[in-house]
């Protein structure tokens, strides 16, 4: 799907009528879940498979649509040198923000201390229902990561979707067709073509996105109720008031910086936020994320390449809640924290939370593994925290999703790939609708 398409296709989607845009079909379906999990919290919770069945259907999408879009811009970029430039450049860039992203999350968590004054006995936790989590910590770990990123086999990693995994794959496709030059040619071709294909089941499987969002939020509320909203009130207030903190005086500057603003930017993208909020998966957007962020204006070989590595790199929403979940567990155990030891488990951090990529609940497995590792927090404690989690990750998903979107636009201005004029054009018209023709 080219820019110039989805240029028309906005043009289209601005003169339909408001009630037939995805972020208002997606927010009428969040509204009648809220209302269904808490009038019949029962039925609402049997609407799971709805939610999960949508989260299935776009990740069986996402292997095929990186190898598409990856090889495709390698081959087109025809120098490796290149490829390893942005590579450099995105991984830097990641690494800063997401080490400002764990100092605002401490920094913020010692301020409203939402645990403080609960004297929590670990002893008392039963710790049985954190076990198939703890498990999956000897996974976790840098080292480990760097491994995982090569793949048993070639078609392995497609069928496990592991995004680095064929990311990996995609990268040595790409390098050995600029190589045969021009023989690649026909080669290229199919996979545009086949890459066309994928984004067109993308636009199908995304009628059902008020379906899905619809269950997954009347199970939230049916399995947690209203009432778990308030349960540990402060520690969700202080954590979502943390995110919006990093999105206003980290990301917002950055973006005025490269030229654009953040808030329009957050408004083209509001469909793919709200579904993030509702399923509590940035995963369900990544392929309309690729084909926004080309028609915004970055080469489609920057965004190929940007978006699926900040996928594991780049989780800045993952990063505040590690850090704010962390300290929180001390509060509230009374575990003392000094200085040093918040240094540390800082330092920590900047290791485990890249080395989640593949992991189910990934976010939860490495504050059980950063626990492990820092050997001061009872790692028994991360079952206060179990029952929450998923409201948590209703902050730190569209969190990671908006930092993704914004170092990819400063990647490709970094790289002289951005075309500034189209920016400004489709950000200025507010489009956001136009995979929903």
């Amino acid at each position: 799907m080219t820019a110039t398409t989805l240029t028309a296709d906005s043009k289209a989607g601005s003169r339909r009528a408001w009630w037939k845009e995805l972020w208002v079909q997606v927010m009428i379906a969040m509204a009648a879940g809220i209302l269904l999990g808490a009038v019949k919290p029962d039925l609402g919770a049997q609407m799971q498979p709805l939610g999960d069945a949508f989260i299935k259907a776009i990740r069986m999408l996402i292997a095929p649509i990186i190898f598409c879009t990856v090889v495709n811009g390698v081959a087109h970029m025809a120098d490796m040198a290149k490829v390893g430039r942005v590579a450099i450049k995105a991984l830097v860039y990641f690494e800063v923000i997401t080490t400002l992203a764990l100092i605002i999350g401490l920094a913020a968590v010692n301020l409203f201390q939402p645990g403080a004054g609960m004297n929590i006995d670990p002893a008392t936790i039963n710790s049985a229902t954190i076990e198939p989590y703890v498990k999956q910590t000897a996974a976790v770990g840098f080292v480990p990561f760097l491994l995982n990123i090569i793949p048993q086999t070639f078609v392995g990693a497609f069928a496990e979707g592991n995004i680095l995994q064929v990311l990996f794959i995609s990268v040595m496709c790409g390098f050995a067709l600029i190589w045969l030059g021009d023989r690649a040619k026909p080669v290229t071709d199919v996979i545009e073509v086949a890459g066309q294909m994928i984004f067109g089941v993308v636009k199908i499987v995304m009628w059902a996105a008020p379906l899905g969002a619809f269950g997954a939020i009347a199970f939230t509320v049916g399995k947690f109720g209203l009432g778990s909203l308030a349960k540990l009130g402060l520690l969700l207030g202080s954590f979502y008031v943390t995110c919006l903190i990093f999105i206003a005086a980290v990301l917002g500057p950055i973006a005025a910086f490269t030229g654009f603003s953040l808030w329009k930017l957050i408004r083209y993208i509001r469909d793919e936020i709200l579904v993030c909020i509702a399923t509590t998966s940035s995963e369900t957007v990544l392929p309309r994320m690729l084909v926004k962020l080309e028609a915004l204006g970055c080469e489609r070989s920057i965004v190929g390449l940007v978006i699926p590595t900040g996928y594991s790199f780049n989780l800045d929403g993952t990063c505040l809640y590690l850090a704010t979940a962390a300290v929180f567990l001390a509060q509230a155990t009374n575990t003392h924290l000094d200085i040093s030891h918040q240094v540390g488990l800082l330092l920590i951090l900047l290791l485990t939370s890249k080395g989640a990529a593949g992991i189910a609940g990934a976010a939860f497995v490495v504050l059980a593994a950063t626990l492990a590792a820092t050997g001061t927090i009872p790692v028994a404690s991360v079952a206060l925290v179990l029952g929450i989690h998923r409201l948590m990750s209703q902050g730190l998903t569209p969190t990671n999703l908006i930092g993704n979107a914004v170092a990819t636009i400063v990647v490709a201005r970094w790289e002289n790939a951005l075309d500034k004029t189209r920016l400004k054009q489709v950000l200025d018209g507010g489009a956001g609708s136009e995979l929903t023709e």
